[in-house]
């Protein structure tokens, strides 16, 4: 399998491309559309195929360049079920599963940072938790129909419940951290590790934070796949 973790200083955003190396197959992970020519001469240069683009969410930091790279490339734009994206080739559902070459991708629904919200466990080793589960973090709940409670639910019962050497590769991070694994998140995650949920409902409905700058211009241009 190749592997790649990408990153855009302006949003922290990381992005992640996953290939079979037999067969060419490639997917992205959340692009970001002023990273699409380096995303795109990655590809020419390892000589893959971009079938798919997958998104975690419908941003509100960064604009996707998902409708870009289908442009250039012709591939596929997946969207989680209920993601407000009417440009999208096609939604995926929990638990479905996605071939590219050997490799498996299966979407586990984490909402809670917005309500179509999806993880990604690539071959049962690595997991793309995109906002719903930062190192040492989390996303914020606050906005885009978010749910504190749900969030709780999701990654206490659905990712700390993945054996604990899976990796974890965030969508986000802002102190330079870049993987981390599911059994370190269950100790030292200070969102989750000795919180219940009713504590952790109050501590994120009290953050306060500003909205992203790009809030404005990305959440809607992420419902037409990041083609203004």
């Amino acid at each position: 399998m190749i592997f790649r973790q990408l990153f855009d200083k302006e949003s922290s955003t990381y992005t992640y491309l996953i290939a079979d190396a037999e067969s060419g197959e490639a997917t992205l992970v959340d692009p970001v559309l002023e990273q699409v020519s380096r995303d795109y001469g990655l590809l020419k240069e390892l000589e893959l195929t971009l079938k798919f683009c997958l998104e975690t969410h419908i941003h509100a930091d960064h604009v996707t360049g998902t409708g870009k790279l289908r442009e250039i490339t012709g591939c596929a734009g997946i969207v989680p079920a209920g993601a407000q994206a009417i440009c999208a080739s096609r939604s995926i559902n929990n638990k479905e599963r996605l071939p590219l070459g050997r490799i498996t991708i299966q979407a586990i629904e984490t909402n809670g940072h917005t309500d179509s919200h999806m993880a990604y466990l690539v071959n049962g080793t690595h997991l793309l938790t995109g906002d719903a589960l930062f190192i040492r973090g989390c996303g914020r709940t606050d906005f885009q129909s978010g749910d504190a409670g749900k969030l709780y639910d999701r990654v206490t019962q659905r990712l700390f419940s993945l054996p604990d050497e899976t990796l974890v590769y965030p969508g986000h991070d802002y102190k330079g951290n870049t993987v981390s694994t599911i059994g370190e998140e269950k100790r030292f995650n200070l969102r989750f590790a000795g919180r219940t949920r009713d504590e952790f409902i109050v501590f994120m409905n009290n953050l306060n934070l500003p909205n992203p700058k790009k809030m404005m211009e990305a959440v809607p241009a992420n419902e037409h796949c990041g083609m203004k």
